[in-house]
């Protein structure tokens, strides 16, 4: 019995760690899209990976903004130009799934701006899978 119960949970434990893994690189993948869709100037791009909902909430120096739209006009307003939004280059140092639908993320984000002075720092992001699609629905930057 004891054997069997090992078994199982061999099997089990690594059905999740094959599932995590595969939301690992779906999770990557969409900080890559941005990435890439930042990089390209196109701001409308990068905000497709965000949660289409009035429940968005963007956290920053300023404080908290809520909806999708909101944060997408935040952006826009910030980053006016392709000089002020300079290349953006991810530093991913962790990822953490807290269920198999909700994954929380911490990383550095860089922007050379050679025009305007460099800028960076520190972000916490939280991914929830709706529909079968890995969004953010949470983004503290800072």
């Amino acid at each position: 019995m004891r054997i069997i119960i090992t078994v199982f949970c061999f099997l089990f434990s690594s059905q999740l760690f094959a599932q995590n893994t595969k939301d690992r690189q779906e999770v990557l993948k969409v900080l890559s899209r941005q990435n890439e869709n930042w990089n390209k100037g196109d701001i409308k791009s990068f905000m497709e990976d965000y949660w289409k909902s009035d429940s968005l909430m963007f956290i920053g120096k300023n404080g908290v903004i809520y909806g999708w739209k909101a944060t997408l006009e935040r952006y826009l307003k910030t980053y006016p130009d392709l000089a002020t939004m300079g290349k953006l280059k991810f530093d991913i140092q962790k990822t953490d799934f807290h269920s198999p639908t909700t994954c929380w993320v911490l990383g550095k984000w860089h922007l050379t701006r050679p025009e305007k002075g460099d800028a960076g720092g520190f972000f916490t992001l939280v991914l929830k899978k709706i529909d079968g699609q890995w969004l953010i629905v949470s983004d503290h930057t800072s």
